[in-house]
């Protein structure tokens, strides 16, 4: 197993570190056309409960 000979410096860590970028979260409009809020894709909707046409959880 490979192991570093020596202690990486504090520059060159933040460096590497500084490209670990937080994406934002992928939203799709819900499929009901009465609603049409912004919500995580392929996931119920949580303003009207409906997935894929069909009421699956009650509203909340």
């Amino acid at each position: 197993m490979a192991v570093p000979k020596r202690r990486m410096s504090r520059s060159n860590t933040r460096t590497r570190r500084a490209q670990w970028k937080a994406s934002a979260p992928t939203l799709a409009p819900c499929s009901n056309r009465a609603c049409r809020q912004p919500k995580p894709p392929h996931v119920a909707c949580p303003n009207c409960g409906q997935y894929d046409g069909r009421p699956v959880v009650s509203p909340a």
